[in-house]
């Protein structure tokens, strides 16, 4: 791994702004996160991209079809796939999503939700240990945005995440949209949900914006983000996080000029933010 020093915000890499990147800029981001599943069994453009950024700045790898949720248990044979593409980028971070989304018929493409009951839990951590032991490393995994709720779920959602890392081992990325998307489409307080989390265990912070329709939020990643994740954020930093922080855009993505702009307004409210967040030494 190169020698830079992490200053806490960092962005997607996206195809989009290769031709961009490949003059090698000045840039914001002092980091970059990758979609684990594009750069997996290839040898081509994407992949030669990640690593020429690799020489210049850490990269973050983050997964979407682990499906660490899944009652049949883990797909071994993709998390060794995984496990290549680590050896080769060695990120220093490696993440996915708490959610299931593949069963024995296949591969649903889609983030699904989890009860929230011990039945999950004690399914989750044996998950989260076979994966950290083929890995080799710790993982984080991130709070998802849902759109149902199940009547098996007897445990808080926040008490879930914090038992499953206490007991695992694992750490959270922690999705500061998705808990403003929930709150309003449940109708909690995003803000007391985000102060039951303890910094010590959020080893990763997202930032994004959702779109709205008749009157739902839903986590596309589209659009800049809203003034009410930011104070989200900025609440999280004054209690003393020191995680990497990323701007996501996925859908509707623009010219990479707009996600320096994000960087830089995440980067002034770190700097405001006394004993928040600051040089971070990746090993």
């Amino acid at each position: 791994m190169n020698s830079r020093d992490v200053f806490s915000v960092g962005v997607g890499l996206r195809p989009t702004h290769y031709p961009y990147l490949e003059g090698k800029p000045d840039l914001s981001p002092s980091w970059f996160e990758a979609i684990s599943e594009n750069y997996m069994n290839s040898e081509g453009r994407p992949l030669e991209m990640l690593l020429r950024m690799r020489e210049d700045y850490p990269i973050a790898l983050h997964g979407v079809a682990l499906s660490i949720g899944s009652a049949h248990g883990i797909d071994a044979a993709y998390v060794k796939q995984l496990k290549r593409l680590v050896e080769r980028v060695d990120p220093f971070i490696v993440s996915d999503h708490l959610c299931w989304g593949q069963s024995p018929s296949g591969q649903m493409h889609d983030l699904l939700p989890i009860p929230f009951n011990k039945a999950s839990l004690e399914l989750i951590v044996e998950n989260v240990d076979q994966v950290q032991n083929i890995l080799g490393r710790p993982i984080l995994l991130e709070n998802i945005s849902y759109y149902l709720r199940f009547r098996e779920s007897d445990m808080d959602e926040a008490v879930f995440m914090i038992d499953l890392c206490n007991r695992s081992g694992c750490k959270l990325l922690l999705d500061l949209n998705n808990i403003y998307v929930n709150s309003v489409n449940h109708g909690f307080d995003a803000q007391v949900f985000t102060d039951r989390i303890p910094v010590k265990l959020i080893g990763q912070i997202h930032l994004a914006g959702p779109s709205q329709e008749e009157g739902f939020l839903f986590d596309t990643h589209s659009t800049s983000v809203p003034e009410k994740v930011w104070q989200l954020y900025e609440s999280v930093l004054r209690r003393g996080a020191s995680a990497p922080t990323l701007i996501e855009w996925d859908q509707d993505i623009p010219g990479f000029d707009k996600f320096e702009a994000e960087v830089d307004k995440a980067t002034s409210i770190i700097q405001k933010c006394e004993n928040a967040v600051g040089p971070i030494e990746f090993r």
